[in-house]
């Protein structure tokens, strides 16, 4: 499932914008003007569509990464044993799970194909904090795919911390690979140890 789940990661570039109009945005304008702003840049980027690595991940790194509330997403990950690590060890899985993150959306960005994004109609409470934007990604003779990005409101704007793929969250399978790299490698340093390793033969 999580291969599966990774591997549908192209339609995370939607999530790129980085200005400070975003503070002031709605989520789902935020949703859908970042869309087009990230689309336009890999349609008009011929290095981008030909794979250069140095390119897409600085694209990612400024584009995407800055919309979510990483911390966040960070302790939900990782559940009970955020509670549990050390301070270090939660600095060290940050370094390592933002880089594994970086490498994820970065190999999005680059397996874009002319999909294109419907926005299906919004509805929460104008004073809501937290709230569900719903996409489909629609991709040439292929199904579309359900995307459901939830958000929340903070002092810095709307910042997403989970993503539905087709009713598959990905804080929770996170959560379950992560719990199972832990107590499979002896604990957090164990984790972090691997996260570090994949990220070093990945080049990121």
């Amino acid at each position: 499932m999580m291969k599966h789940l990774l591997g549908s990661f192209y339609f995370l570039m939607m999530l790129g914008f980085a200005s400070s109009a975003v503070a002031e945005m709605g989520p789902d304008e935020l949703v859908r003007k970042t869309a087009d702003e990230v689309i336009e840049i890999v349609k008009s980027d011929k290095d981008i569509q030909n794979g250069n690595q140095q390119k897409i991940f600085a694209l990612a790194e400024a584009k995407i990464l800055p919309n979510f509330d990483f911390d966040r997403v960070c302790r939900l990950v990782l559940g009970r044993n955020w509670a549990t690590a050390t301070k270090e060890q939660q600095a060290e899985f940050q370094k390592e799970f933002r880089s594994l993150l970086l490498r994820t959306y970065a190999s999005a960005l680059s397996k874009y194909r002319n999909q294109t994004i419907q926005y299906l109609p919004y509805r929460a409470q104008p004073d809501a904090s937290r709230v569900t934007v719903k996409t489909q990604i629609l991709q040439p003779g292929g199904q579309p795919i359900a995307i459901d990005y939830s958000l929340e409101k903070g002092a810095n704007g709307w910042k997403v911390f989970d993503i539905v793929i087709e009713g598959v969250s990905l804080v929770t399978n996170y959560r379950s690979q992560f719990s199972n790299e832990i107590r499979q490698a002896g604990g957090m340093d164990g984790l972090i140890q691997r996260l570090a390793e994949k990220n070093r033969e990945l080049g990121v």
